[in-house]
């Protein structure tokens, strides 16, 4: 709860001006059960019309002054409210950029999402409430409590028994639904990640035909929502009933000891009705206060859930004066004896004593079995993750003492997931250059292969592409994503398995231009496909995390086993030479 600090600094005044405005709401409901006393007591009984008229006009002038009140407090209340929901979920995305990515695997992608969503509204309803009805419920429970006994002490002996024991319900409401609510939470995070699944493998889902597998299990997750939801609904069933019955029977007893006392003539009826008026008042009181320690306990839960995120401290850190060097070209990479593991991973690190050095202008392909390290090999590059031993060096610079924004503006990658964005497809080209020319744009694209496509496009360029590029094929988004990365003229180019959905002919067009852009980019090709690297600079062949092998495609068929295996896996006894140029 300590991110709260921020945003109390922040809106205190207007805070207090809601608070200020509720209270004379909560004033001019309290003066108006007296001023009635009054007019039953002395006007009626007394038979005087001036007197009633007087204290008529003087009730609807409190009323009208309590309206103004309740309107200005809900105009303030619902701008500092939602304000402050803006800037907490703002806030919180921001956060959550700003983690690395072993930060963010601590959590699951639906939670983030309900956290972002759902736990930001419990909150900010919270604070809405807290300058609107939250406020004004202990006011005019305690305001009421005051002015009754004010009027009678002798029935405010009613009031003794009453308060204590709805004040026991409360307290007990608010241990036993604690828990509760964050098992909701939970749930609803458990119902948001079966359809970001469903809709994320939609199409699978719908090839392998397992519809009912997936209904059963949205199914399973929603009744368990349901089932945390009732349990929470049981509670509110239970207290709310018992905090009103014993408020009744406290009017159920006012009524009838001030029946005997008026009976004895040591009373007056007013009293009676400005006390009913009160004790009502103090029932509607702690019904709400019971509704706020229930939104209490939720809004608690759900802050809970957001200071997780919010004290997560990125476990990358640099030198603000650690800089690369300008000098062109650049891309030199250096890999001293480099071990890797993922947090929370058993058995033996993902890549092992890692040693080699990639030069500028020099293309490297990394090849190896699935599960080798390839991967997680060239994600290191980018600080996507840190090493556990050894050190990555760009350019004489060890890439730990770098900000990761300054080293990934030096870095294009292609992902082995091909990731497009709704928009159309040259503000998805922007994402490697945001102010690359036109003519770069379309540059790039042909050089990913990708113009020809893009042209015959009724709108070209200005195509627009559904979520995750939906409407292209396989293909198109590959050469959409090469794209991207060759806007970006970087230093450094990695390619991660990236044309898995190519033909052979358009990759070969593909790597003919990546060789004449990329004579001085350093260029890390990872390919399951020996055609693929065979014709690189140097080849490095991966097995269980280690490097095995380092050299030009012929070298290797004379000196590394596993890369001899992988080509006759491939291609059989017909092994594949490089042609000469």
């Amino acid at each position: 709860m300590g991110f709260m600090k921020k945003y109390v600094s922040k809106h205190w005044k207007l805070f207090l001006v809601a608070v200020f405005f509720v209270s004379m709401e909560a004033l001019a409901d309290l003066l108006q059960p007296t001023i009635m006393s009054h007019i039953l007591d002395v006007g009626v009984a007394e038979k005087r019309l001036d007197y009633v008229l007087r204290m008529g006009g003087l009730m609807l002038i409190i009323t009208a002054l309590g309206a103004v009140a309740a309107s200005l407090r809900n105009i303030v209340a619902s701008h500092v409210s939602q304000k402050f929901g803006t800037e907490l979920r703002a806030d919180l995305f921001e956060k959550i950029q700003s983690l690395s990515f072993t930060n963010i695997e601590r959590f699951e992608r639906a939670s983030l999402i309900t956290r972002l969503t759902n736990d930001v509204t419990q909150v900010q309803n919270f604070v809405n409430g807290l300058m609107r009805i939250f406020v004004k419920a202990p006011l005019l429970c305690i305001g009421s409590l005051i002015m009754a006994v004010r009027l009678n002490p002798h029935l405010a002996v009613v009031l003794l028994i009453v308060v204590p024991i709805v004040g026991v319900l409360v307290a007990l409401n608010l241990k036993v639904g604690f828990t509760r609510f964050v098992g909701v939470q939970k749930a609803l995070d458990g119902v948001n990640r079966v359809i970001r699944e469903y809709l994320s493998g939609v199409r699978v889902v719908k090839a392998f035909n397992r519809f009912d597998h997936e209904a059963g299990k949205f199914q399973e997750a929603n009744t368990d929502y349901q089932n945390k939801s009732i349990q929470v609904t049981r509670l509110l069933a239970i207290f709310n009933p018992s905090i009103l019955l014993t408020v009744n029977f406290g009017i159920v007893a006012v009524l009838w000891l001030g029946a005997w006392r008026v009976n004895q003539h040591q009373m007056q009826v007013g009293h009676i009705v400005a006390f009913v008026n009160y004790m009502t008042q103090i029932l509607f009181a702690l019904m709400t206060i019971s509704l706020v320690f229930n939104m209490f306990v939720r809004a608690k839960a759900s802050a809970n859930r957001i200071g997780e995120v919010f004290t997560q401290v990125n476990e990358m850190t640099w030198e603000d004066s650690a800089a690369l060097p300008a000098h062109r070209p650049g891309g030199r990479i250096d890999f001293e004896n480099v071990s890797f593991g993922y947090e929370g991973s058993a058995g033996e690190p993902v890549l092992k004593n890692i040693n080699m050095t990639c030069l500028p202008g020099e293309t490297i392909g990394i090849i190896g079995s699935t599960g080798s390290g390839k991967s997680s090999l060239v994600s290191l590059v980018p600080r996507f993750y840190d090493t556990s031993s050894g050190s990555i060096c760009v350019d004489g610079v060890d890439i730990r003492q770098l900000d990761p924004a300054k080293l990934r503006d030096r870095i294009a990658i292609v992902p082995q997931k091909t990731i497009l964005f709704s928009g159309t497809i040259e503000e998805n080209l922007r994402w490697g250059h945001e102010q690359a020319t036109n003519d770069e744009i379309v540059h790039a694209a042909n050089m990913a292969e990708a113009h020809s496509f893009i042209a015959a496009c009724p709108e070209g360029y200005e195509t627009r592409l559904g979520q995750r590029g939906v409407n292209l094929s396989g293909g198109q988004k590959q050469r959409l994503s090469i794209a991207r990365a060759l806007v970006r003229k970087p230093d450094i180019l990695i390619l991660d398995d990236c044309t898995s959905a190519l033909d052979t002919a358009t990759e070969t067009k593909i790597k003919q231009s990546l060789k004449a852009f990329a004579a001085d980019v350093t260029c890390l090709i990872i390919a399951q496909r020996i055609t693929s690297v065979m014709d690189a600079d140097k080849v490095v062949v991966m097995d269980d995390g280690e490097i095995v092998g380092i050299g030009t495609h012929e070298t290797l068929m004379k000196s590394c086993r596993v890369y001899v295996e992988i080509c006759q896996s491939q291609f059989g006894k017909e092994l594949p030479h490089v042609k000469a140029e």
